[in-house]
């Protein structure tokens, strides 16, 4: 058995404005640049192989993590919210409530116009988990807020209709058993990269 650790990207300016970013290519703001060099990743993970979404706020947050050979994979992109990027949740409650408050009920096949569903994301994730599992070796990913729920629902089954044990900012790690068939298995969830006295003041779904 091996391990795999999904690490969110630091805060963007959209972030800050409570805007979806989905996959458009936003990248860390100064505010966010300072934040992740504050973090302090667990030594036993800095051994491990990097990956990292090929955005630019994910990537960029792993060269300041330490890991600038980190190898790009796409399918740890952020879910495509379509028509929706650059929109805020309240915004959409306002314009479309009804109809947004029926799609969010469909937890994991809500499906912006456009863009690409919580299942599809999920389903991307573990065809790349299934690659690179029998390998056997430990990974951290840096990713995205869609891919470390969706890593969650691949491990227990949730599905995403009710709310998860997983923390929403950004200054988190989440370690997961990876088994050679690429199944993974919570080990250690919400591991906090910043100190207590240093909360993370950014908190929307974003990417």
């Amino acid at each position: 058995m091996s391990a795999i650790v999904f690490i969110r990207h630091g805060p963007t300016e959209w972030n800050a404005q409570g805007l979806i970013q989905g996959q458009s290519d936003i990248p860390l703001s100064d505010a966010g640049r300072a934040e992740v060099r504050r973090w302090r990743v667990r030594a036993d993970f800095q051994a491990f192989e990097w990956y990292a979404s090929p955005l630019a706020r994910a990537r960029e947050t792993a060269v300041l993590l330490g890991a600038a050979e980190c190898r790009p994979e796409p399918r740890l992109m952020e879910a495509n919210w379509g028509e929706w990027e650059g929109w805020s949740l309240e915004r959409l409650r306002q314009d479309i409530g009804e109809i947004f408050a029926a799609m969010e009920a469909q937890g994991l096949d809500l499906l912006p116009p456009g863009g690409e569903s919580p299942r599809m994301v999920r389903a991307r994730l573990g065809a790349w988990l299934a690659e690179v599992a029998p390998a056997q070796r430990p990974i951290v990913a840096v990713c995205h807020a869609g891919v470390v729920r969706a890593a969650y629902s691949l491990a227990t089954g949730w599905d995403m209709k009710k709310k998860a044990p997983l923390a929403r900012p950004h200054a988190f790690a989440h370690l997961y058993e990876l088994a050679p068939s690429g199944k993974i298995a919570v080990a250690e969830l919400n591991i906090p990269l910043l100190a207590p006295d240093e909360p993370d003041p950014y908190d929307p779904r974003d990417g």
